[in-house]
């Protein structure tokens, strides 16, 4: 688990947007596995990111220090209690506790205390900026990550990404690496769909985030 290296509002252009930016961040330092948005949409509930055969594996942050006992342990329904003290570094190597590039110490989620979506509260499916929206957050300070702290949309907070897929189940040769990414264009914003990128496709449009005029272009990436 790391943070985006600055600071986002709650308009991250949707979820698929913040997937993107944590791919490409993880990229740039060098991390192989896939990384996605720790947060919660009208598409995906924030438990179900993690693939379930990782599920009960230690959840660590980018220096490898556990911060939870496994994925699966996070969302029992009592909010993601902190075992000790979290430290949460971006992927340019910042601690985000102590590094003033983060003014509010809290993290975007969206989420309930088990990790389900709440649709009402994460600043319209992350696509606002404005201080009459709200959305749920929790304080890195407090005793629980999946706190259920509303803060309006406005402020610039933590973003968090979490690896859904290992570098040990990274595919290695170019033809799987070819097959595994697309970018899609939606209306001239680059998006990178991670795993059967045409399923979230779908999902997107069937959630109404995907307008009938959108124009569409697929192309390979790696």
């Amino acid at each position: 688990m790391g943070a985006l290296n600055e600071a986002y509002t709650g308009d991250v252009h949707g979820v698929r947007g913040a997937d993107y930016a944590c791919y490409r961040e993880a990229r740039r330092a060098g991390l192989r596995g896939t990384f996605r948005a720790f947060l919660s949409s009208r598409v995906q509930n924030v438990n179900s990111i993690v693939r379930q055969a990782d599920r009960k594996l230690p959840v660590s942050n980018l220096r490898g220090e556990v911060l939870f006992n496994s994925w699966s342990e996070m969302f029992k329904g009592d909010g993601a209690p902190f075992p000790h003290p979290p430290r949460i570094y971006s992927f340019n190597g910042k601690n985000v506790l102590t590094d003033l590039s983060w003014p509010h110490k809290a993290v975007w989620h969206g989420a309930l205390v088990d990790g389900v979506r709440a649709l009402d509260t994460s600043c319209d499916a992350w696509h606002a900026a404005s201080r009459d929206k709200v959305g749920l957050a929790g304080s890195l300070k407090g005793p629980r990550l999946l706190e259920q702290t509303p803060y309006t949309c406005d402020k610039k907070l933590i973003l968090l990404c979490i690896e859904a897929t290992s570098e040990l189940f990274s595919p290695r040769n170019r033809r799987d690496v070819d097959n595994r990414y697309s970018l899609i264009n939606l209306n001239d914003t680059s998006f990178v769909f991670l795993h059967r990128p045409f399923i979230y496709l779908r999902s997107l449009i069937k959630s109404g985030e995907f307008g009938k005029k959108s124009r569409i272009n697929v192309e390979k990436c790696t």
